[in-house]
Formats: C-alpha cells, sequence, structure tokens
C-alpha cells in the first residue's frame, strides 16, 4: 500500500471531488449496513403478521423499552399497543395470545412502506454519486501518471531503447496505466466505503444480538467475520506473480502487433503469413493461460468468503434455536450477518486490486525510475549560434563495460569542413556520429563544439545548431506543412516554401490535390523515398545550422531521387561543417577529410587521394566497391 502513496499526489488538483465522492460513499455503505439490518428487525414485525403476543407480565420487555423502539412507537403502534387497546380486560393466561396483524392508518402503513424506497435511494443515489466523483478523480490520476511516463521517454538516453521492445513500451504507457488508474480509484473508494459499510453493518449485528440474549449470541454472529482474513492473504499471494506474468504477456503481444504491421511487406513478399500467424497464436496462447491463472486465483475469493459466510449463518441459525430467539429479531440478525460478508469480500477484492496494480505499477516504474544519465547542467554555458569546430578528446564510449564502440578518439573537425566517415559495418561510424547532438554522451574523454564541452550546454541550444538528415528520415502523421516546420517552428510560410524550394520539393508538394495540407501518413507513408527524403532535406534547409549531419541520405534512392536530392545537398553544404556517413564512394570523393574507422578506432585520417595511397583498409573499400559497379 506505501509505494502507491506518492501517486496519489495526482489527486490534489480534484482533491474537493475526491471528498465529496468519498463522503458520498460512506454515506451510502453506513445507510445500507445500518439501515436494512434495523428496517428488518423494527419496522417489518409492526406491519406484517406478529410474534405471538406475551403476557401481561412479559409485555415490558427490553426490546420495548430500547432506543429505537422509543422513536418508532412514536410513529407506529406495535403489536402489543394494538393487542392492548383492542382487547377487552380480561384475565391473561399465561399463554401468549394467537399471532395478530396490528392495526395501522393507511397514512401509516404507506409510511413504513417507504422506508425501504428512501434507504435504497439514499444509498443508490450517495453511491451513484461516490462512485462518478471517484472515477473522474481515477481518470485523473491515468492522466497524470500517463503524461509522466510519456515525459520521461522523451528524456530518457537512446540506450535505454535498446534494452526494451516497442510493443513492451506502450503496454506499459496504456495496460499499465490504465491498471494503476483504476487500482488507485479502487483504494480511493473501497478502503474508506467498505470499511464504513462493514462497521454499520457490525454495529448493527452486535446491537441486535446484544438486545436479544447478550453478549454470547454477540459473539457468535461475530467469530465467523475475522476467519475471511485468511483466504484475502492466500489468494493475494498468489495473484502477484501470476499479474506481473499476465503484464509482461500482454507486451508480447502488443510487440508481436507492432512488429508485423511495420514489415507487412516484407511479410507478404515472403510468403509469411502463416508463419507470422502461428507466432501470433503461440503469443495468444500464452496470454489466454497467464490470463486465466490471474481469474482462477481472483474469482476464487468471492466463493470462499461465500462459504465461510454460510457456515456462520448455520451456526447463528443453532444458537439462535436453541436460545428461543424470536423470528423478527433473527431475521434483523441474519441480515446483518450476511450483510457484512459484501463489505469483506469488496476489501478481498480490494487486495487483489492492489496486488494487480503493484504488477504494473512495478513494470511502470522500471521506466518512471530509470536515472537519466544524460540531461542539460544545473549551470549551462551560454551559447547562441556556433561556428562548428568539433573536437574529440581522448573519446571513448560503450553501451556496457569492457564493450567499446569507440576507443581513444582524438580528431578536430574544424568549422567548414566537409568530413565523411568510412569504415566496415560496426565500425563506429554512427555512434561517433550521434556524439555529436548528445544522442549518447562519451563515457571517457571528452567533446568539444568551439571549445565547449557538449556536456556544458543546453540540449534546446546544442541542436538549435545542428541539423540531421538521416537515410530513412521519420515524417509524422500530420500535413507536409507541418512536417516541415519541424526544422524550425518560428518559421513562417514564405521561409518553409523556399525551403521546399531549395531541397527541389516544391514541384510535387504542389502537385497534391491538398499542397503543402497533404497529410504525409503514418512515417510517410504516403510519400515515396525520394520525396521523404527531400522534406527532411528541406527540414535541414529551414534550420539552417551550422553542423550538418548526413547518414547517406541517397544511398536507397533511384537515380532521378539521387540526382534531385544530391543537387539540394551541394547548396546545403555550403559554409557548414558536414559530418557525413558515407556508404558510397562517389559522395565523398571531394570530401576535405575523411575518417576511416576500423573496431572502434579512426585509423585513417585524410583526403581521398591520401588514403588511397597510404591506407590498405580505405583502398580495399574503394575497390571493392567500384570493382562491384563495374
Amino acid at each position: 500500500m506505501r509505494r502507491f502513496i506518492p501517486y496519489f499526489s495526482y489527486l490534489r488538483t480534484v482533491k474537493t471531488m475526491l471528498f465529496c465522492g468519498i463522503l458520498c460513499g460512506v454515506i451510502s455503505g453506513a445507510v445500507g449496513g445500518l439501515g436494512l439490518p434495523l428496517v428488518v428487525n423494527y419496522v417489518i414485525p409492526r406491519v406484517l403478521v406478529a410474534d405471538p403476543v406475551p403476557t401481561q407480565a412479559t409485555i415490558q420487555s427490553p426490546l420495548k423499552s430500547n432506543f429505537v423502539n422509543r422513536i418508532i412507537d412514536k410513529f407506529l403502534p406495535s403489536t402489543a399497543d394494538t393487542q392492548a387497546s383492542t382487547t377487552p380486560q380480561v384475565a391473561v393466561s399465561a399463554q401468549a395470545t394467537a399471532p395478530t396483524r396490528p392495526k395501522l392508518t393507511a397514512l401509516q402503513v404507506w409510511m413504513i412502506a417507504l422506508w425501504l424506497p428512501i434507504i435504497f435511494l439514499v444509498r443508490g443515489g450517495a453511491g451513484y454519486l461516490g462512485t462518478y466523483l471517484i472515477q473522474h478523480a481515477g481518470v485523473k490520476i491515468l492522466e497524470g501518471v500517463r503524461l509522466e511516463y510519456f515525459r520521461k521517454l522523451q528524456v530518457l538516453p537512446l540506450s535505454f531503447f535498446h534494452r526494451f521492445s516497442t510493443g513492451d513500451l506502450i503496454t506499459r504507457g496504456l495496460n499499465d496505466t490504465n491498471q494503476l488508474q483504476t487500482t488507485l480509484t479502487v483504494i480511493s473508494n473501497d478502503l474508506i466505503v467498505q470499511p464504513a459499510t462493514l462497521v454499520g453493518t457490525i454495529i448493527a449485528l452486535g446491537f441486535l444480538a446484544y438486545r436479544e440474549q447478550g453478549v454470547w449470541l454477540m459473539f457468535v454472529c461475530l467469530m465467523t467475520v475475522p476467519l475471511s482474513i485468511f483466504p484475502i492473504r492466500y489468494v493475494g499471494k498468489k495473484l502477484v506473480k501470476r499479474a506481473i506474468l499476465l503484464q509482461a504477456q500482454a507486451g508480447s503481444i502488443t510487440d508481436r502487433f507492432t512488429e508485423n504491421l511495420a514489415g507487412i511487406k516484407e511479410v507478404r513478399a515472403f510468403g509469411l503469413e502463416k508463419y507470422e500467424v502461428d507466432r501470433f497464436a503461440r503469443l495468444s496462447g500464452g496470454l489466454v493461460r497467464a490470463q486465466m491463472k490471474v481469474v482462477k486465483y481472483a474469482q476464487a475469493l468471492g466463493p470462499s468468503i461465500e462459504i465461510l459466510s454460510a457456515v456462520g449463518i448455520s451456526i447463528t441459525f443453532v444458537y439462535a434455536y436453541n436460545a428461543g430467539v424470536h423470528s423478527g429479531s433473527f431475521l434483523g440478525i441474519i441480515t446483518a450477518l450476511f450483510l457484512s460478508y459484501n463489505p469483506i469480500k469488496r476489501l478481498g477484492a480490494v487486495s487483489n486490486e492492489l496486488k494487480r496494480g503493484s504488477a504494473s505499477l512495478e513494470r511502470l516504474e522500471q521506466v518512471l525510475h530509470e536515472p537519466v544519465k544524460i540531461s542539460d547542467p544545473e549551470n549551462p554555458v551560454p551559447v547562441n549560434r556556433l561556428k562548428g569546430d568539433v573536437t574529440f578528446k581522448s573519446a571513448g564510449f560503450f553501451y556496457k563495460d569492457g564493450e567499446h564502440v569507440l576507443k581513444n578518439i582524438s580528431v578536430t573537425i574544424p568549422s567548414g569542413t566537409f568530413c565523411a566517415l568510412v569504415g566496415p559495418s560496426g565500425a563506429g561510424k554512427t555512434t561517433f556520429a550521434n556524439l555529436v547532438p548528445r544522442f549518447y554522451d562519451v563515457t571517457e574523454g571528452s567533446l568539444l563544439i568551439d571549445g565547449i564541452d557538449v556536456r556544458a550546454m543546453r540540449f534546446s541550444d546544442l541542436r538549435r545548431n545542428i541539423a540531421l538528415v538521416s537515410q530513412d528520415p521519420v515524417l509524422f502523421n500530420d500535413t507536409i506543412y507541418a512536417n516541415l516546420l519541424l526544422g524550425r517552428p518560428d518559421a513562417t510560410r514564405e521561409e518553409v516554401i523556399d525551403a521546399a524550394r531549395k531541397a527541389n520539393a516544391d514541384s510535387f508538394i504542389s502537385a497534391f490535390p491538398q499542397g503543402y495540407d497533404t497529410l504525409a501518413g503514418e512515417r510517410g507513408s504516403l510519400l515515396s523515398g525520394g520525396q521523404k527524403q527531400r522534406i527532411a532535406v528541406a527540414r535541414a534547409f529551414l534550420r539552417n545550422a551550422p553542423i550538418l549531419i548526413l547518414d547517406e541520405a541517397t544511398s536507397a534512392l533511384d537515380s532521378e531521387s539521387e540526382a534531385a536530392i544530391q543537387e539540394a545537398l551541394k547548396k546545403l553544404v555550403i559554409g557548414k561543417t558536414v559530418i557525413i556517413i558515407a556508404h558510397r564512394f562517389s559522395t565523398i570523393k571531394d570530401a576535405s577529410k575523411i575518417l576511416v574507422f576500423e573496431k572502434g578506432l579512426i585509423v585513417g585520417n585524410g583526403t581521398h587521394s591520401e588514403l588511397y595511397s597510404s591506407d590498405a583498409l580505405y583502398r580495399s573499400l574503394y575497390d571493392r566497391q567500384y570493382t562491384k559497379a563495374v
């Protein structure tokens, strides 16, 4: 329970609404738990055929003199009163008279008949209002937790996303936050309402039993209530592990959906439909098994408590028979005893809900408590527009201890340099480029831009000075204009269109029926590869940053699209520090600096002609590509 307390802070904005909801719930619970047994015991016997009327010697029983009876007597005549007023004064035998119906006026009958509707109206109305208000508060919890989770994902380093699949993170953000909302809502409601109901029924039960036969009947009635704790504890222990497994299986299902939809063309091209269905069926079967394990234990709690309640009622019945308890009193006691088990069942359900909520919270906290190792400095160095001098000093990077991706990198890329990165796959080229905008931080040494350590700059200042054109640019499911505006959100429409013209994108954009207001589709699915690349180049034009990082933006395009983008890039790189991850050597022969990577080290540094004559690795990579081309 303690681990949920910090998350109640999300209720601060709706604390008045939550208080009113809980108050309504308490009223509903108290009216139902206390009112119904008293009606059964005191009111109904005054309307229907009563128990045998006692003799004159016993007519002033303890029941007749108690506080509740005195209040009711003001409104309704008792059976004994009616009998006394309507029967001639004759000698009263030691035997009780036959059962008789009290004589009531029509108004009195209707007053009695309306007691139950009034009780249920108050109970139901207060319960409905309380549930509505608390559910509203629960939605605010969901909003707060989900927003915090999403906000945390925006600041975690890219290395974090190597450890978790997309589907699993989506499930945590949707399913687990929903479960946490449900749990906190149930806690807020039932941990107040159900104890209030239970206390009301126990007060009614103890009062009725004690007034009828004293402390022993009260003890017999109450002794089975504590026994209900044992199945609650047993089920709770079994449920928590099953709940964690269930959420993990749900994450696997979401991941399978995401992966399949992302690769739908490959699935069709290779005829993998049946294979994918079989894989999904196995995961789905695992999810069903996990769900049924949770259901097995969660649903076992209600019947267990009901069986215990039936045993308690049976014991009470035997004791009441032997003690000679009157039927009216017995019905009131049994009603109170029966009603006391419902809040116990609900509290058992709360216990189960806490276990499921704990499982979801554990998964959420893996993200929420993940340390943010890359963040803005406490006292950042003020930065405006940088020149673009990039310097690595004995820099190294590793994802895990002992697994270096880059080692002892010392190199300077002066501003205005066209620098190409070449080398075999996995040599460290992409990691080198990703360190510049602080997608990762160097784990050894330092990285400076214009003599300032990038870790001393704000993210916003640093990245405002860097433009990125990747090999597979991402477009969001928004208009083309909105996707272009990502390059510089404060740009005017004229500046956006001018950037599109420079990137050779204006012609195809204007050809769409909606022009710049055309939707790009999910990940730009409604555009061709060449069109997406030109929009990415246009964003870089719009940003006009002094440092430009290119992940070989033309390597996967047809010759026509490549020519259009190459023409745009020639204009884009003028006067900028360019770092290009080269896949085609035809694009880097004119580079002013080429860095050759091998196994995380820079093994070559120079121009094309210098490296071709002096560096065996560079020469072999270059010759191999051109031999294949021929």
